[in-house]
């Protein structure tokens, strides 16, 4: 994967476009950006906030990722999210998601997810869908 994540985690965020105003923390490695302040990196944390629902997914990552279409990494853990939202099968080169802590319940929206041809690794533990033995 190219560039380091970019990194919106703890920022007290409930509505994806408010992620706009916030400012991606830096890690151990630079995050670069192009020309047009789109930041070069397949990652995305938005861990440990608000989010109950993932409308405006797709506009965020093109407001953040010079090329949204590659987003390989998501990370939603950690934040006050109900359902698998299709939103996040169109996400077509993602490979890992994770959306432990949190508060999924239906394990049918799991096979949401079965459309994307490279997600090898999704983390659902802590979550209510847990309770199912069937659910993996």
């Amino acid at each position: 994967m190219f560039g380091a994540p970019v990194d919106l985690s703890f920022n007290d965020i409930g509505n994806l476009e408010d992620a706009w105003t916030e400012e991606p923390r830096s890690g151990l490695r630079p995050i670069k950006r192009t020309s047009e302040s789109k930041y070069q990196s397949h990652c995305l944390r938005l861990n440990n906030n608000n989010i109950v629902e993932l409308h405006g997914l797709q506009k965020t990552i093109k407001y953040f990722l010079a090329e949204p279409l590659q987003l390989a990494w998501l990370d939603l853990s950690f934040n006050k999210i109900t359902h698998i939202d299709p939103i996040l099968s169109e996400l077509r080169e993602l490979h890992v998601l994770y959306l432990h802590g949190n508060g999924i319940y239906i394990p049918s929206e799991v096979e949401r997810l079965g459309v994307l041809p490279h997600l090898h690794t999704i983390t659902l533990h802590g979550n209510i869908i847990e309770a199912d033995k069937n659910y993996r």
